[in-house]
């Protein structure tokens, strides 16, 4: 089947996504469970701004179908390969291949035919909210409430002001 949308390849999770044409990078990667951030960037990063510099991604085909870089990208990525990105302010327009969170020198190797597409997800992938939220308030509803005192630590008397109730 032959989509007239790009799909964006995630090399290293071996996932491709479908996208609109014109589609924000880093939008539809998180969007779709990839991690673009190192541990540094999941703490500073600055929100798809073009700030900080953490969403960066190397792109190994199609980046003739990407967005031109950007004079905050040109700025913040002079001293990285001419193929690198930042996810943020890259938009798709049409079949890119990725590398997220690229290491100087890495090498990432894949085969064409290991990538899971998401475009939707899969309904046996994890359980339904209606399922969770059932069994939730069915660990809700099975808790007694018992009523609890606040002790004052100077005298040790019990605060026994009645309406106070506790689930356990």
């Amino acid at each position: 089947m032959v989509s007239d949308m790009p799909n964006i390849k995630f090399i290293k999770e071996k996932q491709e996504v479908v996208a609109a044409d014109g589609a924000n990078l880093r939008f539809k990667a998180l969007e779709n469970g990839i991690d673009l951030y190192t541990f540094m960037g999941k703490m500073m990063n600055c929100g798809g701004y073009g700030q900080c510099g953490t969403c960066i991604v190397e792109v190994v085909e199609g980046a003739e179908n990407l967005s031109p870089r950007t004079p905050v990208e040109q700025q913040k990525l002079k001293k990285r390969p001419a193929n690198y990105r930042l996810a943020c302010q890259t938009m798709v327009n049409g079949p890119v291949s990725v590398v997220t969170k690229p290491k100087p020198g890495e090498k990432v190797e894949y085969e064409a035919n290991v990538f899971q597409q998401t475009s939707s997800a899969p309904e046996s992938a994890a359980p339904s909210a209606e399922s969770r939220l059932s069994s939730e308030d069915s660990d809700l509803a099975s808790a007694e409430p018992i009523a609890s005192g606040s002790s004052d630590s100077e005298t040790g008397d019990a605060d026994s002001s009645p309406g106070k109730l506790e689930t356990v």
